[in-house]
């Protein structure tokens, strides 16, 4: 039996597949488990610089598998709405919201449709490139539940909030076109999985020092006051300036050649 999740890790950056093609990657049980297990293993991974999130076939995700509401072997464990021990997430949350968790960037590649769950997976991560007929949804409403994979979260900044509410109360359908005037994805590609492998290379090619301490930065600023998140920047600033890959950068750079960066200890907290 084929695992609904591949990983590759190959010149510091893992791909991550969702791999159900014939049901369009929708999720079931084992597949919201494996994500947040992903997650979590290329967070301890210290050779991964960045992370391109993708689904096999002609899809990126379709939502959540309705077998799961089917099954009485799969029914939903009030437990499961609980915050895990090690993240404010939930089991359901943690399948979109451990992509925020990631201490690098991740870049997820859309193509067909990203309905319900699956748009929600790709609001987690740091960019989103998709085609210009790919179709996204915050499609929860039409099954009378609400959009609650970490969406209040990762959403706020992206999306204007009345563009929020519209597309949440009424689960329409947006192309890559829209999304991208919208604010749900960073930028259209005719191939978006090449466009994401290349800045992800091009990320994996910077200081991962820098590149960990920015999106811890980033991710912790939205919590902080003005006064703490000036903080925030001097004290990760003060942890990387004379360091090796700080001046191994520098010397690059004057000297016209590539850099040569060495990998840090990984975890959530960054550098």
């Amino acid at each position: 039996m084929s695992t609904p999740l591949q990983i590759d890790i190959k010149d510091h950056v893992a791909e991550v597949l969702l791999d159900r093609p014939e049901k369009h990657n929708a999720l079931d049980m084992q597949m919201f488990d494996d994500l947040a297990a992903a997650a979590a293993r290329l967070s301890a991974e210290s050779t991964v610089r960045a992370v391109v999130l993708a689904g096999a076939g002609d899809n990126f995700c379709a939502g959540i598998d309705l077998d799961i509401f089917r099954d009485p072997g799969d029914a939903i464990d009030p437990a499961s709405m609980a915050p895990m021990e090690d993240s404010p997430a939930n089991r359901f949350q943690r399948a979109a919201f451990a992509w925020r968790e990631v201490p690098v960037p991740v870049i997820c590649a859309i193509r067909g449709v990203a309905f319900g769950a699956g748009a929600q997976i790709a609001l987690g991560a740091d960019l989103r490139y998709a085609t210009p007929d790919a179709k996204l949804s915050i499609m929860e409403i039409r099954w009378g539940l609400i959009p609650d994979l970490a969406i209040s979260v990762t959403a706020g900044n992206l999306v204007r909030e009345d563009l929020l509410r519209e597309l949440a109360y009424t689960g329409r359908v947006v192309k890559g076109s829209e999304a991208l005037e919208l604010g749900l994805v960073t930028a259209v590609h005719d191939d978006p999985l090449h466009a994401a492998r290349e800045t992800a290379g091009l990320i994996a090619s910077r200081s991962p020092d820098a590149i960990r301490a920015m999106k811890r930065l980033f991710n912790e600023r939205r919590d902080l006051d003005t006064a703490g998140s000036l903080a925030l920047e001097a004290r990760l600033q003060s942890r990387i300036i004379g360091r090796p890959n700080q001046v191994e950068a520098v010397r690059a750079n004057v000297e016209g050649r590539e850099p040569g960066f060495e990998d840090q200890s990984a975890g959530k907290g960054g550098t």
